[in-house]
């Protein structure tokens, strides 16, 4: 999707409030004419100029358009004659400084409307947009997160679409009020003086060109300015999550060089940018201060010279023309900071039109259980054909059954995981659920059969109880109490401050490896899906933590279908079966006695671990 279609996509929902602002402006915009128009006959009446127009014959009205302007200033001065011949000039002068001072006061009265109904539509777009890019976070397959860093996508979120609301919506009240005005003011120098007009514009294309250039220099600058801030909200994250190894290796000095870079870089541009910017504003002051001194010039010969113009209404054209400055130069600071936004836009839009990549099909067909099994067929999965993760897998999981991976690091376990989970799609052959393509079952469905323990515990910065309902939303206190029993976390929650509703912290920093570990493993087991996935679930826990825990997930592995990934081949030795990886295949395959006296690669496995 195009920038500008986005964002008129976004805007649709709250177009009431657009227009509503452009009557307020539209009305600012003649009220603005006819306050400077009003001045003409009170500085007539002050220098004397106002010819005496004679009262006993009214003005006719022709009824073309053409010459409406000439019959309104001719009714307009009947009726001021005629005022002065009753009242006096002294009191229509009065008359006529109250009603321009009405003018003045609605005038500025619609502005403020028009800028207040405006923030409504400028928010609304801003908070929609946000709220999409967050909920394209959550679709997004894992893929994206182990491509992108997440401090960038941290100021995407937050700095970008700031900078598409200061940037771009921003300056709609510049973009919709000063073609207005602009429109209107000309229309009304025109009436005033159509050779000084069209004298006065000769300026203009010189100014667009100039604003035009400073605009896309601009945008340049933007994009390079918002990658370099990405880049310090990735550093900065870095340094948080990583506070214990920068100390431990003195690597300060390492980390602040990495960001004095990615400071100075971003400085260099933002510079550029502000510089650029500000830069827009003067030029047209300068363009109109010339343009100005030219319009002078040429009314004094007029004036002075050929006499066909009077002072005043030199004075109100000066006054008028005055009133084109003022939007011509918002609207120029406008269009640099729109440009400036796009550049934030483009980088919100990349997020948005990311390819899901993990699709359903049109009709999706639903699954709620698990009948037989689950096959592997003919498995090959690669990021590219020089790095090929899995090659010819082939794996039967029966339901019911305990299924272990073992092997060396980077043998494909994890692979075959988040394949299963559909993270990700094979890139050959297929996985078959009761005989049907993964690829076909409806996505919601398929997860909602899922449960999953990995190594690295991922909990909320929430209270216990909220972590362990995320298994199952609409879950009662018991069958929270009830999952925490099975998962071996009850005693230590009920020896909480708080029990189950004390807070654990950022990430659950507040608890131990094994302690989350446990909450994690309840959450799964209030989900009580069919089908278990978990990965090293115990590897990174002291010898006292694993055998809860291990305990916990023996508990949980009951009657379900289950994929472990094992470290410790002590915890999988009563698996069902047994399959052994290297390098993306299956060398072996078996019981665990069966293996053990093979003598092949997973005794091997064994003997290196009883001796480690």
């Amino acid at each position: 999707m195009k920038p500008f279609q986005r964002i008129l996509f976004f805007a649709k929902p709250h177009q009431k409030y657009l227009f509503a602002s452009m009557f307020c402006n539209l009305m600012y915009s003649v009220l603005n004419i006819f306050s400077v128009a009003t001045m003409l006959p009170i500085l007539g009446l002050m220098f004397g100029t106002v010819e005496k127009v004679d009262t006993s014959k009214p003005p006719i009205n022709s009824g073309r358009l053409v010459d409406f302007f000439g019959y309104a200033k001719d009714w307009a001065y009947y009726t001021i004659q005629s005022e002065i011949d009753q009242h006096g000039a002294v009191k229509v002068l009065a008359i006529l400084c109250s009603i321009t001072a009405a003018a003045f006061l609605l005038r500025n009265a619609f502005r403020y409307l028009g800028s207040y109904i405006l923030v409504n539509y400028r928010v609304g777009i801003t908070k929609d947009l946000r709220t999409a890019m967050y909920d394209k976070f959550l679709k997004l397959p894992v893929s994206f997160f182990t491509e992108k860093r997440k401090g960038d996508m941290m100021s995407r979120i937050s700095n970008d679409i700031g900078g598409v609301e200061g940037g771009i919506m921003g300056s709609l009240v510049d973009i919709i009020n000063s073609p207005f005005m602009i429109i209107t003011s000309l229309i009304t120098l025109f009436i005033l003086s159509p050779k000084l007009t069209l004298f006065s514009l000769l300026v203009f294309p010189v100014m667009g060109w100039l604003i035009s250039w400073v605009g896309k220099s601009l945008k340049k600058q933007a994009t390079a300015a918002q990658e370099e801030l990405g880049n310090l909200f990735s550093l900065v994250d870095e340094t948080l999550k990583s506070s214990k190894v920068i100390k431990i290796f003195n690597a300060d000095k390492i980390l602040k060089n990495r960001f004095n870079t990615t400071t100075d870089n971003w400085q260099k541009y933002s510079i550029g940018m502000s510089r650029r910017r500000e830069l827009a504003s003067p030029m047209s002051e300068f363009l109109g201060s010339v343009t100005i001194l030219i319009i002078t010039w040429y009314a004094g010969v007029q004036i002075l010279t050929e006499q066909t113009m009077e002072p005043e209404t030199f004075l109100v054209f000066i006054a008028m023309f005055f009133q084109i400055l003022d939007p011509a130069k918002k609207l120029s600071s406008a269009i640099s900071n729109i440009q400036g936004g796009m550049a934030s836009l483009d980088r919100v839009s990349e997020v948005l039109d990311y390819d899901l990549k993990i699709d359903e099909i049109a009709n999706p067909v639903p699954i709620s259980t698990l009948k037989n099994q689950i096959e592997f067929k003919n498995i090959g999965f690669f990021y590219d054909k020089d790095n090929v993760i899995l090659k010819n897998f082939n794996l039967i999981l029966p339901k019911g059954k305990t299924i272990a991976l073992v092997g060396q690091s980077g043998s494909g376990k994890t692979t075959i995981a988040n394949l299963l989970a559909r993270f990700y799609d094979v890139s050959e052959g297929e996985i078959l659920v009761d005989g049907e393509n993964v690829k076909n079952l409806k996505v919601t469905d398929y997860r909602n059969l899922l449960g999953m323990v990995t190594q690295e515990s991922v909990l909320f910065n929430d209270s216990i109880f909220n972590n362990i309902l995320m298994g199952k939303p609409d879950a009662t206190e018991e069958e929270v109490i009830t999952a925490a029993r099975i998962a071996n976390a009850h005693e230590f929650i009920d020896h909480l401050p708080e029990k189950y509703y004390t807070n654990i912290g950022d990430d659950g920093n507040k608890l131990s490896g094994g302690q989350k570990q446990r909450v994690s493993i309840a959450r799964a087991v209030l989900k009580n899906p069919p089908i278990m996935i978990l990965d090293e679930a115990t590897s990174a826990l002291d010898t006292e933590s694993e055998r809860f825990v291990q305990d916990a997930l023996e508990k949980m592995m009951e009657n379900r279908t289950s994929l472990v990934i094992a470290h410790r081949l002590s915890t999988i030795q009563k698996a069902d079966w047994i399959v052994v990886m290297e390098r993306g295949i299956i060398v072996e395959q078996g019981t665990h006695q069966e293996l053990f006296d093979n003598k092949g690669m997973y005794r091997k496995l064994v003997d290196l671990q009883t001796f480690g």
